[in-house]
């Protein structure tokens, strides 16, 4: 058995994951990938902490022991990359699933097919709707709809559309009207994403406050008080402190931008 043969065995749901992330790759290419990185990255840092650390003798045990730290990180993060596409591509989806599921009730009360329904929904231009478009390609391609409903059940990234489609394929395979199931579904994703803003409002508030102390009245008062005593005590201040300052300040902003965006809600409205 190769490293690689090795390593996928590791990862039982590594395949799964290529798929739901919606990654081209075979889970032995995947591991070969971070592989290459992880070796790549450990050999360039091992070469570089060597001569910095060898100026006056050779040193021959932390070089390594630091390179192959780096080629695990870098591994470990390589392998990581497709949980990160599974989440990015669940929240693309998650932003406007309710459109999307409101749109396939609407169809469906109207007495539209459920598999007219389907391709209907999938003739936007959202993530949502690009899903559906994904589970019509089965279809045409031969898959029975209950099996493509199975399976975009389970390699869905998003939990809300995970509900909807699993909604959808047991109303289905019990023979029962799906568009009971599918409003009560929506009702609870709905419910969700009011509490969800208004959740927000509250978290929204208490970082507007934290920002306007932290990143505006503290540094405004402390750059004040510091030219003032480095007047009094004689504290030479030279350009090297102002960069200082300066990117430090830059560094706040740009952590309260991301804490912002952080907070968002995750939908359209």
């Amino acid at each position: 058995m190769t490293l690689i043969n090795y390593l996928v065995s590791h990862q039982p749901l590594l395949k799964k994951k290529l798929r739901t992330a919606k990654i081209s790759k075979t889970p032995e290419d995947f591991v070969k990938r971070a592989l290459q990185n992880a070796f790549k990255a450990g050999a360039a840092l091992l070469v570089l902490v060597f001569f910095l650390l060898s100026k006056n003798e050779p040193n021959f045990i932390i070089p390594p022991i630091i390179g192959f730290i780096a080629g695990w990180v870098m591994y470990y993060l390589g392998i990581r990359k497709v949980d990160v596409a599974i989440l990015k591509r669940a929240k693309a989806i998650d932003r406007d699933v309710l459109f999307a599921g409101r749109f396939l009730l609407i169809k469906l009360n109207s007495g539209t097919p459920l598999i007219s329904a389907i391709e209907e929904a999938s003739k936007g231009n959202s993530a949502a709707t690009n899903y559906f478009k994904e589970i019509m390609r089965e279809i045409e391609l031969g898959t029975s709809l209950e099996l493509a409903l199975d399976r975009g059940t389970e390699y869905c990234p998003s939990k809300s559309l995970k509900k909807i489609l699993f909604q959808i394929t047991n109303a289905l395979k019990i023979g029962v009207d799906v568009t009971n199931f599918l409003q009560a579904i929506l009702d609870e994703i709905s419910d969700a994403q009011l509490t969800e803003i208004l959740r927000y409002g509250k978290k929204l508030s208490s970082l507007t406050m934290m920002y306007m102390l932290v990143a505006i009245v503290v540094p405004s008062l402390g750059m004040t008080l510091l030219i003032v005593l480095a007047s009094l005590v004689s504290i030479p201040m030279d350009m090297g402190i102002f960069v200082a300052i300066t990117f430090f300040l830059f560094v706040l902003q740009y952590i309260f931008i991301t804490l912002f965006r952080s907070a968002r809600p995750n939908m359209d409205v």
